[in-house]
């Protein structure tokens, strides 16, 4: 099999990329005008994939960098609610025309006091749980929004670039988390879908009441979507499950549903959903531990669109004692990947060891053979 490498740096971001290639027209300058200032920033001439949103330079980080680290319980949810947001916002911004930017707007200060308890600062979203229990609070008034994330979205009119459109993402929790007395056993209150939903478009409706008010955001759409968090051990994310749009200088109308979920392979869920793909994917995860059997395990997730799958992404960890070895199991692996996935599937494999990444293998929907990179080879 002819094997093919993937530049790296293809991967480093996995919906906003930027970047320029030789004969490449120049980049773009414009002013770009924020409430403070009007500053000269870059456009990047090179849109690699239509998927893809051009970034202003330099590169601005968020004004609540670093919030989701501590507000989500999962690294998978972490990922997660940024990159579903940018898909949400694809259907209200095209990356054709609009730009993206980190968001601005919403600082760390004003996020934290949102996301307190209404007894624990006035502007808290979630409800006050004063005189209550741990178990009276999981009961009647559990805490409901962990995150807020905002993306903003720019154009350019007459050279100047400025803001069109913004999306915030309600992270919402699916359960609470409670201990009976102090440093005691921490028990679970599942939040059914019904709770979730009325209470964070109730939340999304006085965020974008509140958003209104701020310096440059009262007349900008204002894209809402809903997020539902994995509970604390999940090894895959959470999904959104709906979202709203805020016209120029309105309020939220119509929800939409989103149909999307994350399926581990293999897994009892998966036989019952995904019967066929699950007999697929054990196939391949027993020949890979044929081969390995010592040391080696396989963890599927599928990403789910409206039923349909649309990407499979392999975790295989491993531990190896020379190149050679890896070499002849990234080998291993592009054959087994052949033989077991049909051509329309998209099929991501990530070699990982305590060291860090040692190969990559991708197929993308109609291609037979992988892309393969093995890092530092």
């Amino acid at each position: 099999m002819t094997k093919k490498y993937l530049v790296l740096a293809l991967l480093i971001l996995a919906l906003v990329i930027t970047g320029c290639t030789p004969n490449q027209k120049k980049d773009t300058e414009v002013v770009q005008n924020t409430e403070e200032e009007a500053k000269t920033v870059v456009i990047p001439s090179l849109q690699l994939d239509e998927n893809y949103y051009r970034t202003l330079m330099p590169y601005e980080e968020s004004a609540s960098r670093g919030l989701v680290v501590s507000n989500l319980n999962t690294k998978y949810d972490m990922k997660e609610v940024e990159l579903g947001l940018f898909r949400i916002s694809q259907t209200e911004f095209s990356p054709d025309k609009y730009m993206f930017q980190e968001g601005q707007y919403l600082k760390k200060d004003t996020l934290q006091k949102w996301l307190a308890r209404e007894g624990q600062t006035k502007e808290g979203l979630n409800p006050n749980d004063e005189g209550l229990t741990g178990e009276e609070k999981a009961l009647k008034t559990p805490v409901y929004i962990t995150h807020i994330v905002e993306q903003n979205y720019l154009e350019v009119v007459d050279n100047k670039a400025r803001l069109a459109g913004v999306s915030v993402g309600l992270s919402l929790n699916s359960i609470y988390y409670y201990t009976k007395e102090e440093y005691g056993a921490v028990y679970e209150q599942a939040l059914t879908d019904e709770q979730i939903k009325q209470n964070g478009e109730r939340i999304a409706e006085e965020v974008v009441n509140r958003m209104r008010k701020i310096a440059g955001l009262e007349e900008v759409p204002i894209v809402v979507g809903l997020f539902k968090q994995n509970s604390n051990n999940a090894i895959v994310p959470g999904t959104y499950f709906e979202y709203g749009v805020a016209s120029k200088g309105g309020n939220l109308s119509d929800w939409k549903p989103i149909n999307e979920e994350y399926i581990m392979f293999p897994s009892s869920e998966a036989e019952k959903k995904y019967r066929d793909l699950n007999t697929v994917f054990s196939n391949f995860k027993r020949d890979v531990e044929e081969y390995f059997s010592n040391y080696t395990s396989v963890i599927g997730t599928g990403y789910f669109k409206d039923e349909q799958l649309q990407k499979l992404t392999i975790e295989i960890p491993i531990q190896f004692f020379g190149s050679a070895e890896l070499i002849g199991f990234t080998q291993q692996l592009a054959g087994y990947m052949k033989a077991n996935f049909p051509a329309s599937m998209n099929v991501e494999i990530q070699v990982n060891s305590l060291d860090g990444a040692e190969a990559l293998l991708v197929k993308e929907a109609g291609e037979e053979d992988a892309f393969v990179h093995i890092y530092n080879h």
